[in-house]
């Protein structure tokens, strides 16, 4: 079953009949016991309660209000230093160069991990990614179950030597290690911690995650506006659309374009009763698109209010970084398009190729030097 309607989609995330555990699908199709099958069994987003509200509830504390407003001098000076390294020669690969490079810097700096071993994570992500894909052939499974053995490999070392140290609510890495899910002060009894491969799946989640769906808005958003000249145009002229901007590159070109979930109970969705069991394809980008719900969907509008979009999901899964996702996509997008004027092409972009996210692999920009 394939759902495009905005309605449709909104009820799939909200009933609670709708479940995200993908052993039964993810067994036929990686093989049990493969690292791919082990990572994405074991992450939080493939995963429903009690692993998912474990996890979950120990990660929120690093996406408190409070804890990302520190990041934000963080994020602004990864952003200033980006763009001045590029100032001087008129262009930049805005995927490579700029829209990659700030998620990676962020989400290391936050699990702690040193700047001489962040080269492969992009290699790592879009392996593993691209092993999601409809139809993965074993090519790109072998790919996919390398990256995630070298992975794991390397967070071994990083958890190893990051135990030796206290806990410190200023580091996620820190707060997965040494966290409790509801420990009882009462009675002095420990809560439940997550175990080694439990926490090793799930930064590897977190790291994936944490920069593809900022490097393809970032991306998505930039391209739309180039396509769209008129709105760069308003953009520039009244900053205070930034924010709706951001909005929009999430709504028009989402970076997940679909997602799965099975029935564990009859429901209705359209006028039409789906027997549990049923295997459900939500198509995201689709349902961003409804002209039911949003006026003129193929038009990229900067100023589009209001702007309920299912980029980021919605219910229990909502993306648990969305709020540091529009964070880092506001202050680079902002900078960019202030500091250059002149943005355009300067080459033909290179599509990623995959159908659940939508994004670039190369896209070379130029400006007035």
């Amino acid at each position: 079953m394939f759902l495009s309607r905005y309605a449709d989609v909104a009820v799939c995330y909200r009933d609670p009949a709708m479940r995200s555990d993908k052993k039964a699908e993810f067994g036929p199709k990686f093989g049990v016991g493969t690292p791919l099958y082990k990572h994405h069994t074991t992450s939080l987003v493939f995963n429903d309660p009690p692993l998912h509200t474990r996890v979950r509830k120990l990660l929120a504390a690093a996406f408190t209000p409070r804890a990302l407003s520190a990041l934000q001098p963080r994020i602004e000076a990864v952003v200033d230093g980006l763009l001045a390294a590029h100032a001087d020669q008129g262009s930049m690969d805005l995927v490579e160069d700029f829209a990659f490079r700030l998620p990676v810097e962020v989400i290391c700096d936050m699990l702690g991990v040193p700047a001489g071993g962040r080269a492969p994570f992009r290699r790592y992500s879009l392996a593993i990614l691209g092993a999601l894909e409809p139809v993965a052939g074993p090519e790109r499974q072998a790919a996919g179950n390398a990256a995630v053995a070298e992975f794991s490999a390397y967070l071994d070392g990083l958890i190893a030597h990051r135990r030796k140290r206290p806990a410190d609510d200023r580091d996620v890495l820190g707060t997965l290690i040494h966290g409790e899910v509801d420990p009882s002060a009462s009675s002095g009894q420990a809560g439940e911690r997550l175990s080694h491969d439990e926490l090793v799946q799930n930064c590897i989640f977190l790291l994936n995650a944490g920069h593809e769906t900022t490097t393809n808005l970032i991306g998505n958003t930039i391209d739309a506006l180039l396509r769209f000249p008129d709105e760069l145009k308003h953009l520039k002229k009244d900053p205070t659309l930034l924010k709706s901007c951001v909005e929009e590159g999430l709504r028009f070109e989402s970076s997940n374009q679909l997602g799965n979930r099975r029935l564990s109970a009859d429901l209705e969705i359209g006028g039409e009763t789906l027997p549990a069991g049923t295997y459900i394809h939500i198509g995201i980008g689709a349902a961003n698109r409804d002209p039911a719900q949003f006026a003129e969907p193929d038009r990229f509008d900067v100023g589009r209010e209001p702007n309920r979009h299912f980029a980021f999901g919605s219910g229990v899964h909502m993306c648990l970084g969305a709020v540091l996702a529009r964070m880092e996509a506001t202050i680079a997008i902002g900078r960019l398009v202030s500091r250059f004027d002149g943005l355009h092409r300067a080459g033909t972009p290179e599509r990623g190729g995959r159908a659940r996210f939508r994004g670039f692999n190369r896209y070379p920009i130029a400006w007035k030097a």
